[in-house]
């Protein structure tokens, strides 16, 4: 019976999702020297803010009409919302794709030729336009250390320093 219980309570937190929250995570890999970047965000509020971003109403990221179109508006989504600056230096995030787990999308972006950080600037405003109460969870795991910050709207830029 408790087992029905938390089944159904972990059920209903998820179908109405209460808080609203996006998750990144930045991987320093030292031996391909790179920034692997994913962001997980509830599907339905980033198809929302697409359908806002690109001012268009048909849009579903799980069955796309046109992936190439979805892909394109995504990320330039994410390089709108989502900057990064490595040891004072602007970087490139290239985009790799998304793939929708149960109620969330995971966007994947990676940036090249990240020799050393000691220093990661970050500006991320994502889904602020969606909802007022936001959060941008950041979790950066570097050769250096671990850290982790929490970004509420209308907060928009953080850094971790080694």
């Amino acid at each position: 019976m408790a087992n029905i219980l938390v089944r159904w309570l972990i059920t209903t937190a998820i179908f109405f999702h209460p808080f609203f929250v996006s998750v990144i995570q930045i991987d320093q890999n030292t031996k391909e020297k790179s920034l692997e970047i994913s962001v997980r965000i509830f599907a339905e509020d980033l198809e929302a803010t697409l359908k806002k971003f690109g001012n268009t109403t048909k849009l579903d990221l799980q069955h796309p009409s046109d992936k190439a179109a979805v892909d394109k508006l995504v990320n330039a989504y994410m390089q709108n919302k989502l900057q990064l600056k490595v040891d004072g230096k602007p970087v490139t995030m290239h985009y790799i794709g998304y793939e929708q787990r149960l109620e969330s999308i995971w966007v994947y972006l990676e940036v090249e030729n990240v020799t050393s950080l000691k220093k990661l600037d970050i500006n991320c405003n994502l889904l602020y336009e969606f909802e007022q109460k936001q959060a941008n969870i950041i979790h950066l795991k570097a050769a250096a250390g671990d850290k982790s910050f929490k970004l509420d709207n209308p907060k928009t830029t953080t850094s971790f320093e080694f």
